[in-house]
C-alpha cells in the first residue's frame, strides 16, 4: 500500500489546539494571523535607536596566557594570551581586555613606563602601540616584520627606542613615537668573532647597562653573551658558555650580571673577567656517589635583585633535578644562604619580580613576585620571611572547575548579596599575606545605573558558585557543593548504577527563585537537588523521591496505515514484577536503580543552601534514565517539573511526593497531533551493560576528563506480555494503593492508608490505576471513551465517571476496543552532556543550509539524541566517534517545518522548556488558574491546568490534582521559551514565596506562615481580567497568543537558514522585548507584542557549544557566555547602557609623578661612576643612521574608525582633567623649585663665608704648621 504523510499545517481548527492548524505568515515583522475578539491596544515604546550591541566586560582568568608586564610607577598588569588578547589588571575593578584582530599570540608585552602606552610582540611577527590613556585601549601604530622573526623586545626606562631581537640573531631598533625602523642595526656576524664557524642563535636576551646606557648587553640562545658599545659600533666584550642560555638579569651597579642555562645551573658573569664565570651553582643539582653533579632541569628564567638591608634575591623558576618524576612546577627564592622552594599547582608561564624604583641603577628592594601559571595568577610577598600569597581580589578561579553551565539574574532583591557574602565569607580561606593587594593601578568608581546582579555558575565537580556581578565588577559571594549530598564510594567499590565514568556530579541545569531563595540543581547523573536557604546551622535527614520516567519510541505513520486494527493481548500472560530500589534483575539487568546513592543518615550541614529533597530517575529494564532536558520550580505551587526525551514529572516537594508521570505522547491525551506507529515486539533479548565511552573534553587537552555516553540498549519484551503503563503517586492523603502501583519509591513516611480524598464531582481527585508491570506497552483509550475518560495517565478525571478499583482498569476487549501499542524494541543512542567549558567541538556545516548542522548542535546542546531507530543495526553500531559523529549528522541535517514530512523520523519528543504560572486551563475558563505550560521538541505547546490548594494547612494536607491538557499551538523548531504578558505588555511575575527561615527560631506570638505573592492577570491591573497574552519563541518562530480564546495574535519568523539557540523575555529601555541568540551568531530583538525586528547584529559565530550551552540573557539589555574555558565575557544591547559605559569602566592611566633619580652622593659618583646619558636621538635617527630597507618592515596606522573616534571623543574630558593637574603639578614644582634655589643660595652664601673665615685663618701658617 503506498504510503503518504499527513501535513500538519492544514488541521482543522477543530483539534482541541486552538491555533493547532493556524496558518504561519511568513514576513518581516510580526503580523496579525487572525481576527482577535477584540482589539488589544499596547503602547509599545521601544524602537530601534534603543537598541546598540557592544562588549562590556570579561572576566576570569586569561585563557592560555603567554607573556606578563609590570609597570612599576602606574602599577598596572598586562597578561597577554595565545589567541591574541590582552587583559591590563589594575585595582579591583580595573580590569581591561583588548584583543588583535589577527588573533595571533603575544610573545612579549613592554609598558612605557608612566607613559600610558603599552608595545605588544606577537607570533605573526608584528609590533603594536596600545594607547592606555583611554578606558577602551586601541592601536595607534602597527609594524609588520616581512623578512625577520621576532624573538625578543627592550625598552630602556625613559627612551623612545625599543630595542628588537630577531631568530637570524640581529638587533633592529624601532622608534616608538613615529613606529619607524631605524637605519641602525647590529648585525649577527658583526656581535660574534670572525673565527667562530657557527651561528649563535636567535636573540633570547636584550638589556642596557645599568652603568652605562649606552651598552647593549645582548644573549644568544647557544651561550654567547655580547655587550655591544651603540655609540662606537663595536664590540666591549664577549663570553661563551657551553650550555645554551635562557635570561641574564643585572646587578644594579652594573659590574656583574647572572645567566640562566639549560642545564639547571646559574653563573654569575664580572665584567673585570670575561673569560670564565665568577661563580657557577646548581641551585637543585645534588651531588652523587661517584662525584658528579646530578642532571637538572633548565632554569627558564632568573632575577638578581638586590635590597638595603638584606643580602640580595635570586629568583627563579625550574631547575629541579630529573630525578623524581612528577614534580610540580617550583619557583625558587634565595636569599643570602636561605633557599625557599614554592610549590605550583599549574606550570609556570612568567614571572616579575616587582621593585620600589623603575631605574635600573638603583638598589631595586624587591617586594613582591608576580606569578603567571598556566591556569592561574598568584603574587607572592617578598616582606615576610615565610613568603605568603595575597589574596586575589580578582575572580581568576571561576576554571577551579570545568564550567558546565551559566545563569544571569539582574535587578535582585537587595538583601540578597549581604546574606550571601556573609555566609560565605564564613567559608573563605586563609592565611594570606596581611598585606593590601599591590597592583593598585588605575581608578574605578561605582556607576550611576548599578543594581543587584548575581551570575551563577556550574561545574564539572558539583560545585555552585555564586557571583556578584553588580557594576560590571565580579566576586564571588558563596560555594555549595552539591556532592556532599551522596554517598561516595569506599576505594575499589563499583557502583552499579553509575552513568559516568568521572564527574558524576556535573551541573546540568540550575533553577533559582531570588524571592523565595529556593535553588535547583540538575545533575549528569539524572538528578534534581532542591535547596532551602537558612541562616541557621541544621541536622535534618535527605529525603529522596525515585521516578521511572522511560518509555519507548515509536514512529509517524501515514494514514493509511492508522485505520484501527487492535492488537490484542493474551488475557493472564503476563504478572506484575516488581524491583526494589537499588536492586537489580535476576539475570543482572540493572533496574529500578538510581545512578548515586544519597545519604540516608541525618547530615549536618552549614548555614546557606541546605538540601531538602533528592529526585533521581532510575534505571529501567538495563536501560539508563535519560538527561533531564527541562527544569521549572514554583515556590507559591510548591510543585517541581522537570522533562527529558522520555516524557514529563510533576513533583509536589512540599508533601514530597510525585504528582504526574508521563510518557510526552501521553500528554497530548485525545489530541495526539502526530500519528505513531505500532511495532511488533522482538524476543527476549538481553540487554548488554557494556557501554561505549565518550570523553567530557577537558579543561586542556592534557587532562582529559571521561564521562560515559549511554546508548540505550534493546528492550526486553515477548509476545505474551502486556503492559499498562499508568503508574502515578499522589499526596499521603489521597487513597492508599498497594506498593506495586507507585511509580515513586522515595524514603519517606507514607500517609495515613485510612485518609480518603476530599473529592467532589466538580473537583475531581486523580485515582490510581492498578499498575501492570511491564517494559514498555502503553494503553490508548478509543475515540469514543475519550470524551468521557480524558487519558491523562490513566487517571478518571470526568466528573461523572467512577474511580477505578485497583487492580483492575477498565480495558474494552473488542473490535471497537482501545488500540495496544507496543514499544519499539531498540531506542536511539543516548548522549550524555558534556562540560561547557572544556568543549572544543568542530560541528559539521551543512552544504544545504551554510550553517552548523542544526541536529549536531541540538544533539549537544541538549543531551538527547534523536536518530531514527534502524532495525538492522546493531548497538554496537552507535559507538560514538568524532568523524562517524559528523558524517551522521550531516546525513540527518535538515530545515525545521510545521509538517509531518519534516521530522524525519524523529522518535523521541523531549520536554524542552517549563513554565509554571496562573493562566487559562481552558478557552471557556473565567479566571485564570495554576497551570504549567510545556513545550517539546517537535514545536507542540501543551497546557496543563492544576487546583491547588491556597490555605497552608490544606495545602500540606490536601493534594494537588492536575487536570487533563491539550496542544495549544504548533510551531517549527524546538519550543524554547515561555512567557507571559498583560494586556499592556508588561511581564506578569510569576507567582513566589516570600522567603521564611525554615530553621529559625519559633514566636510564639507570631507563628510561621506561608506569606504568598501572586502576579495573576485578573489582579495585576484594572481592565486586565479579560485575559492575558503568552509569547511563545521556537528554533524558527515567535507566536503571542491571547489567552485565554488561544488566538494567535502575532507571528514572525525569526530565521530561515539557521536556527535560534536561545531566547528569553527580558527588559530593556523601561520595556520588554524578545532576545534570541541564533547559531549563525546573529543576536536579535523583537518588540512585544507586535513581534517587529528591532535589532540583528552579526555578533558572534558559532564555533563550538560552548557558547550555546553557556549563552543567557537577562533584564536590563545584558546577556553572557563563557568565551573561553576560563573566562566570562558579558555584553549588553541597550542603547542607555552603551552610553554610560565609559562612566562604569576603569580608568587605566592616572597621572603621577615619575620618582626622581636617587642621589648616588659625591665619592660614589666619583669612584663609581655615574650612569652615563646617551643621547639615542643622535645615534638611531635617521640625520645619523639613515633609513631602514623598506622591505624590511612595514609600517600600519592605527585603527581611524568610529571607535577610535568615539573613544577619542569619550576621553576628551579626561584629557581635559588630566591637563588641568598636570598644570597644577607644574605650577606646585615650579613653586618648590623657587624655594629650593632660594635654599641653595642661602647655603652657598653660608659656605663662601665659612670658606673665607678658614681661609683668612690659614693664610699665614706655612706648610709644617699644618
Amino acid at each position: 500500500m503506498k504510503k503518504f504523510r499527513k501535513v500538519l499545517d492544514g488541521l482543522t481548527t477543530s483539534s482541541p489546539g486552538g491555533t493547532l492548524g493556524s496558518p504561519s505568515y511568513s514576513s518581516a515583522a510580526g503580523t496579525p494571523t487572525a481576527s482577535t475578539p477584540r482589539e488589544i491596544d499596547v503602547q509599545e515604546t521601544l524602537v530601534s535607536e534603543n537598541f546598540q550591541l557592544c562588549k562590556t566586560v570579561r572576566h576570569g582568568f586569561p585563557y592560555q596566557p603567554t607573556a606578563l608586564a609590570f609597570d612599576p610607577v602606574q602599577k598596572i598588569v598586562a597578561i597577554g594570551s595565545r589567541t591574541g588578547g590582552v587583559r591590563i589588571l589594575g585595582r579591583p575593578g580595573v580590569d581591561c581586555y583588548c584583543h588583535h584582530e589577527t588573533t595571533a599570540a603575544v610573545l612579549q608585552l613592554q609598558f612605557l613606563i608612566n607613559e600610558g602606552a603599552l608595545v605588544t610582540a606577537c607570533a605573526d611577527d608584528t609590533l603594536h602601540l596600545w594607547n592606555l590613556r583611554q578606558r577602551r585601549p586601541a592601536i595607534l601604530h602597527s609594524l609588520k616584520f616581512n623578512r625577520e622573526r621576532i624573538t625578543f623586545c627592550h625598552l630602556p626606562f625613559q627612551s623612545k627606542w625599543l630595542y628588537v631581537g630577531t631568530e637570524r640573531g640581529n638587533t633592529h631598533i624601532v622608534n616608538i613615537e613615529s613606529f619607524v625602523l631605524s637605519g641602525y642595526v647590529i648585525m649577527w656576524n658583526k656581535a660574534i668573532e670572525l673565527c667562530t664557524k657557527t651561528h649563535p642563535g636567535p636573540v633570547v636576551h636584550l638589556s642596557d647597562s645599568p652603568k652605562d646606557e649606552g651598552k647593549l648587553l645582548i644573549g644568544f640562545e647557544s651561550g654567547t653573551v655580547v655587550q655591544w658599545d651603540l655609540r662606537m659600533k663595536k664590540v666591549d666584550f664577549r663570553i661563551y658558555y657551553d650550555e645554551a642560555i635562557h635570561s641574564v638579569s643585572w646587578h644594579h651597579e652594573g659590574k656583574q650580571f647572572m645567566c640562566s642555562h639549560s642545564d639547571g645551573s646559574l653563573t654569575l658573569w664580572n665584567q673585570r673577567n670575561t673569560a670564565r664565570p665568577f661563580q657557577i651553582t646548581f641551585p637543585h643539582g645534588k651531588i652523587q656517589k661517584d662525584g658528579r653533579k646530578e642532571s637538572c632541569k633548565p632554569i627558564l628564567k632568573v632575577e638578581y635583585k638586590t635590597s638595603r638591608n638584606s643580602e640580595p634575591f635570586v629568583i627563579f623558576s625550574g631547575g629541579l633535578s630529573y630525578d623524581k618524576a612528577g614534580r610540580r612546577p617550583t619557583l625558587t627564592i634565595m636569599h643570602g644562604k636561605a633557599i625557599t622552594v614554592l610549590e605550583m599547582d599549574h606550570p609556570i608561564v612568567e614571572f616579575m619580580v616587582l621593585c620600589e624604583t623603575p631605574y635600573n641603577n638603583e638598589v631595586q628592594e624587591p617586594y613582591a613576585v608576580v606569578v603567571l601559571l598556566e591556569k592561574d595568577f598568584i603574587v607572592v610577598d617578598l616582606t615576610q620571611s615565610n613568603f605568603p600569597i595575597f589574596e586575589n581580589p580578582y575572580p581568576m578561579d571561576i576554571h577551579e572547575s570545568p564550567v558546565t553551565c551559566t545563569a544571569y539574574f539582574a535587578d535582585c532583591p537587595p538583601d540578597i548579596i549581604p546574606i550571601l557574602y556573609s555566609i560565605g565569607a564564613k567559608h573563605k580561606k586563609t592565611g594570606f599575606s596581611q598585606k593590601e593587594w599591590p597592583i593598585t593601578g588605575g581608578t574605578w568608581n561605582v556607576g550611576s545605573q548599578t543594581y543587584p546582579e548575581i551570575i551563577i555558575t556550574g561545574h564539572a565537580d558539583g560545585s555552585i558558585k555564586f557571583w556578584d556581578a553588580s557594576a560590571i565588577t565580579l566576586q564571588m559571594l558563596y560555594k555549595l557543593k552539591t556532592s556532599k549530598v551522596f554517598e561516595k564510594p569506599k576505594p575499589g567499590e563499583v557502583r552499579g548504577g553509575d552513568l559516568v565514568e568521572e564527574d558524576p556530579y556535573a551541573v546540568q541545569m540550575v533553577s533559582w527563585c531570588p524571592q523565595s531563595r529556593i535553588f535547583c540543581v540538575v545533575g549528569i547523573s539524572a538528578h534534581i537537588i532542591l535547596y532551602r536557604f537558612s541562616k541557621y546551622e541544621a541536622n535534618t535527614p535527605i529525603v529522596s523521591l525515585e521516578v521511572r520516567l522511560q518509555c519507548d519510541t515509536e514512529e509517524v505513520l501515514s494514514p493509511s496505515e492508522t485505520e484501527n486494527q487492535p492488537c490484542f493481548p493474551e488475557p493472564g500472560s503476563h504478572s506484575p514484577v516488581q524491583a526494589s530500589p537499588g536492586s537489580g534483575a535476576s539475570e543482572g539487568v540493572k533496574d529500578s536503580i538510581p545512578c548515586l546513592k544519597v545519604k540516608e543518615r541525618p547530615v549536618r550541614v552549614p548555614p546557606g543552601y541546605q538540601a531538602e529533597l533528592v529526585v533521581q530517575l532510575l534505571w529501567v529494564d538495563g536501560e539508563p534514565p535519560g538527561q533531564i532536558t527541562s527544569l521549572d520550580i514554583n515556590s507559591a505551587y510548591g510543585l517541581l517539573a522537570f522533562g527529558n526525551s522520555n516524557g514529563l514529572a510533576v513533583v509536589d516537594y512540599l508533601q514530597k511526593t510525585l504528582l504526574l508521570c508521563l510518557s510526552t505522547l501521553d500528554l497530548y491525551g485525545a489530541a495526539d497531533p502526530y500519528q505513531r506507529l505500532t511495532r511488533s515486539p522482538r524476543k527476549n533479548r538481553q540487554s548488554t551493560s557494556d557501554f561505549c565511552m565518550r570523553g567530557l573534553s577537558s579543561f586542556y587537552s592534557d587532562s582529559k576528563k571521561r564521562i560515559r555516553t549511554s546508548y540505550q540498549s534493546l528492550t526486553e519484551l515477548s509476545d505474551n506480555q502486556q503492559s499498562v503503563d499508568m503508574e502515578r503517586s499522589k499526596s499521603p492523603t489521597s487513597v492508599h494503593y498497594p506498593p506495586s502501583s507507585l511509580h515513586s519509591e522515595g524514603r519517606m513516611p507514607r500517609g495515613d492508608p485510612a485518609a480518603a480524598p476530599r473529592a467532589s464531582p466538580c473537583s475531581p481527585v486523580f485515582h490510581l490505576l492498578d499498575n501492570v508491570k511491564g517494559p514498555g506497552r502503553k494503553l490508548s483509550l478509543p475515540t469514543d471513551l475519550k470524551t468521557d475518560l480524558d487519558h491523562v495517565n490513566g487517571h478518571c478525571t470526568s466528573p461523572t465517571s467512577q474511580p477505578c478499583s485497583a487492580g483492575k482498569p477498565r480495558i474494552p476487549i473488542g473490535p471497537e476496543g482501545s488500540r495496544l501499542t507496543r514499544r519499539g524494541p531498540g531506542r536511539p543512542p543516548f548522549r550524555k552532556a558534556q562540560s561547557a567549558a572544556c568543549m572544543e567541538i568542530s560541528l559539521p556545516v551543512s552544504h544545504t543550509e551554510g550553517h552548523t548542522s542544526r541536529r549536531a548542535m541540538l544533539q549537544q546542546l541538549h543531551g538527547v539524541s534523536m536518530y531514527s531507530h534502524d532495525e538492522h543495526h546493531s548497538p554496537a553500531a552507535y559507538c560514538w566517534s568524532e568523524k562517524g559523529a559528523e558524517s551522521r549528522e550531516n546525513s540527518f541535517s535538515r530545515s525545521r517545518s510545521s509538517s509531518v514530512s519534516s521530522i524525519d523520523r524523529e522518535t523521541k519528543e523531549a520536554v524542552t522548556t517549563l513554565q509554571f504560572g496562573e493562566s487559562y486551563g481552558r478557552k471557556g475558563d473565567a479566571q485564570p488558574t495554576p497551570c504549567l505550560w510545556v513545550g517539546t521538541s517537535l514545536g507542540v505547546v501543551l497546557l496543563i491546568p492544576m487546583s491547588v490548594p491556597t490555605e497552608e494547612e490544606e495545602r500540606l494536607e490536601e493534594p494537588v490534582t492536575i487536570g487533563p491538557g491539550g496542544a495549544v499551538l504548533l510551531m517549527k523548531g524546538s519550543i524554547l521559551r515561555l512567557a507571559f504578558l498583560d494586556l499592556a505588555g508588561a511581564i506578569i511575575p510569576g507567582p513566589h514565596e516570600v522567603w521564611r527561615d525554615p530553621n529559625g527560631p519559633e514566636d510564639p506570638d507570631r507563628p510561621r506562615r506561608r506569606k504568598l505573592i501572586n502576579f495573576s492577570p485578573w489582579s495585576s491591573q484594572d481592565g486586565c481580567a479579560e485575559g492575558h497574552l503568552a509569547v511563545v519563541c521556537s528554533e524558527r518562530q515567535a507566536k503571542v497568543l491571547l489567552m485565554p480564546s488561544q488566538a494567535c495574535l502575532f507571528v514572525h519568523n525569526i530565521t530561515e537558514s539557521s536556527f535560534v539557540l536561545r531566547a528569553d523575555v527580558v527588559t530593556a529601555c523601561n520595556s520588554v522585548c524578545l532576545a534570541c541568540f541564533c547559531a549563525n551568531g546573529h543576536i536579535m530583538t523583537l518588540s512585544l507584542p507586535s513581534l517587529r525586528p528591532l535589532m540583528d547584529v552579526n555578533y558572534l559565530p558559532m564555533t563550538d557549544m560552548r557558547i550555546a550551552r553557556t549563552f543567557c540573557f537577562t533584564n536590563g539589555g545584558q546577556a553572557l557566555y563563557l568565551s573561553s574555558p576560563t573566562e566570562v565575557q558579558r555584553i549588553t544591547f541597550s542603547q542607555d547602557m552603551c552610553e554610560n559605559l565609559q562612566e562604569m569602566l576603569g580608568e587605566l592611566f592616572t597621572p603621577i609623578e615619575t620618582p626622581e633619580v636617587q642621589n648616588r652622593g659625591f665619592l660614589k659618583g666619583f669612584f663609581g661612576g655615574n650612569a652615563q646619558n646617551l643621547d639615542r636621538e643622535e645615534l638611531f635617527g635617521e640625520a645619523s643612521a639613515g633609513k631602514a630597507s623598506r622591505s624590511l618592515a612595514q609600517h600600519i596606522p592605527g585603527q581611524v574608525g568610529m571607535e577610535g573616534m568615539k573613544a577619542a571623543a569619550g576621553g576628551v574630558v579626561g584629557d581635559l582633567a588630566r591637563a588641568r593637574i598636570a598644570l597644577d603639578e607644574r605650577g606646585q614644582r615650579l613653586g618648590e623649585l623657587e624655594d629650593r634655589t632660594a635654599h641653595m643660595m642661602t647655603s652657598a652664601e653660608t659656605f663662601s663665608k665659612h670658606a673665607h673665615e678658614l681661609m683668612l685663618k690659614c693664610k699665614d701658617k706655612k706648610w709644617y704648621q699644618f
